[in-house]
């Protein structure tokens, strides 16, 4: 208690810490302002009866950071920016150049790379939001409004959305921690008075035992979640000995950290968005006049509703996406020509392509237990879901693991600036 009295009270003495934090704050506190103000038009009533029947409305609800849910001007969140940079990310794969942009032309690559994902969220901030407004329409929660005032609507929550993108960025670059991450943690917060008021209006004491039930998952899913992104497999290196001019260099032994969750909270980010798409379109074709587009659009909600089938796609997405951020974001071969360089070596293994492979294998394996970890974790309280039939709990155990999983990248980001500043 008392080592976190000290780091806390450097926190707010050092100068340059506290504007950092004050910064993330600030934009917090922006952030919440923009999701309660509404796009102009709106049928309060018939907006919450429209929310009450569309569970999957949620989940966007999160990534929006409250403010669908009150069709404000950021109500699209930054899902667009997260679907741009899961094409980004994709395009890595596919093509040699951005991938070289990504993972070799250092920071003028990557701000590069950066600059072409805003673009790319441009036209899907569009497409989402002529979507969400034309669906809107139909069900009647902006009345009848002009077509001039359609346009004026998605104008604005084009900007709102390009608006949370930039903020986002400016608190991962003038503050602390992941900009996205820490406006979905802050929806998140901002929503729990909400969701404790209802389950007290709610609260049934012949379901004591199963509450206990859903408290202790959730325990056991924080110490998970704690224990697999602080887990990391060591890997021995030494760095040969080497004399210059008389004067005796190197010789010494450490080790390389591979962490088991090398891509933290990201898959399941990016797996939730991809679901997104079969739910709007769903929803939005149902109520088409078309009779082929009403049953594709049934067909898709059937998936969505279909608890088990969900959470197998689910738990492949999420695992498939683990294996991929970790092979985009850690490359074993330029590992490995770097500790050639350095003239280092792992004991055992002839340095080059051996140790390439060497430690290609080890990150494959561990990160196969990372990927189960999440997807488990992810479809958890989907399936308590079906079994319990208790439907308020199944976003909890998502929203739980993102809230966890960015408080530990704060707590890391805080700790290694008060390192820098201690040194």
């Amino acid at each position: 208690m008392e080592k976190f009295l000290h780091k806390l009270k450097i926190v707010f003495t050092d100068r340059a810490l506290r504007k950092r934090v004050l910064f993330v704050l600030a934009l917090l506190v922006v952030f919440r302002l923009l999701a309660a103000i509404p796009i102009p038009g709106v049928d309060a009533m018939k907006l919450q009866a429209f929310l009450n029947n569309n569970q999957f409305l949620g989940v966007l609800n999160v990534f929006s950071g409250g403010g669908l849910s009150h069709l404000s001007l950021i109500m699209l969140g930054v899902g667009p920016y997260i679907t741009s940079s899961i094409i980004m990310q994709l395009l890595t794969i596919m093509s040699p150049r951005i991938k070289a942009m990504y993972q070799e032309d250092g920071e003028i690559g990557r701000k590069k790379f950066n600059r072409i994902s805003r673009f790319v969220t441009i036209p899907l901030a569009i497409i989402q939001a002529i979507t969400f407004i034309m669906l809107l329409s139909k069900q009647g929660v902006l009345g009848d409004i002009t077509l001039f005032a359609k346009i004026a609507n998605i104008s604005l929550v084009v900007a709102g959305s390009m608006l949370l993108m930039w903020l986002g960025e400016l608190v991962s670059e003038f503050g602390i921690g992941n900009g996205v991450s820490l406006i979905i943690f802050a929806g998140i917060v901002a929503n729990l008075p909400k969701e404790i008021s209802q389950f007290m209006f709610t609260f049934d004491a012949a379901s004591i035992p199963l509450y206990i039930l859903f408290l202790l998952v959730g325990i056991l899913i924080i110490i998970g979640v704690v224990v697999v992104t602080e887990a990391e497999r060591p890997i021995p290196v030494t760095y040969a000995r080497q004399i210059r001019g008389g004067a005796t260099s190197g010789g010494t032994s450490t080790y390389i950290p591979l962490r088991v969750n090398q891509s933290g909270v990201i898959p399941i980010i990016f797996a939730l968005s991809i679901l997104l798409f079969p739910q709007i379109a769903g929803t939005f074709l149902s109520t088409m006049a078309n009779h082929t587009l009403t049953t594709i659009g049934a067909g898709l909600l059937w998936f969505v509703q279909n608890v088990w089938l969900y959470s197998l796609v689910y738990f492949i997405f999420v695992f498939l996406f683990t294996y991929f951020y970790t092979a985009v974001t850690f490359d074993p071969n330029q590992l490995a020509e770097n500790l050639q360089k350095n003239g280092a070596f792992i004991p055992g293994i002839r340095p080059g392509i051996a140790t390439r492979d060497y430690i290609a294998k080890v990150l494959n394996r561990i990160t196969l237990m990372g990927a189960i970890f999440l997807g488990v974790i992810a479809v958890l309280p989907l399936i308590m879901k079906a079994i319990t039939g208790i439907t308020s709990f199944a976003l909890g155990g998502t929203a739980l693991l993102i809230v966890v999983s960015v408080v530990l990248d704060i707590i890391k980001k805080v700790e290694a600036e008060l390192s820098m500043r201690e040194y």
